[in-house]
């Protein structure tokens, strides 16, 4: 199994990066993104949204949009460098997926045996 070459992303981070990876979208728009791709598992405050994102555009994987005129929203889009490590978080996730259907983890696949 190819394993990552850097520690894997939080789950806030890869959620914030999933949900970016369908539109630019402004804080708010990313919570309820974030809401509905985790089935309501995952419910960012400002805090925790913001605080990632600081740390998402530090590491140069998402930056903001440029303010349109008389626009207050921040809009937030994925970076190629972020496109790269949400592809790589992906394909690590899906080899775990593969090996867990392999070894019948799956809830599906309990009950069926």
């Amino acid at each position: 199994m190819n394993t990552p070459t850097r520690p894997l992303l939080s789950q806030i981070a890869f959620s914030i990066l999933f949900a970016l990876s369908l539109k630019p979208r402004h804080g708010y728009e990313l919570m309820q993104q974030v809401e509905h791709d985790s089935g309501g598992r995952i419910k960012l405050g400002p805090g925790s949204l913001y605080g990632t994102i600081k740390i998402l555009s530090e590491e140069h994987l998402i930056e903001e949009l440029p303010l349109d005129s008389g626009e207050r929203r921040r809009y937030y889009r994925l970076t190629k460098k972020g496109w790269d490590r949400l592809n790589a978080e992906v394909a690590y996730y899906d080899e775990i997926a593969r090996l867990a259907r392999e070894r019948h983890l799956l809830s599906q696949e309990i009950e069926a045996a």
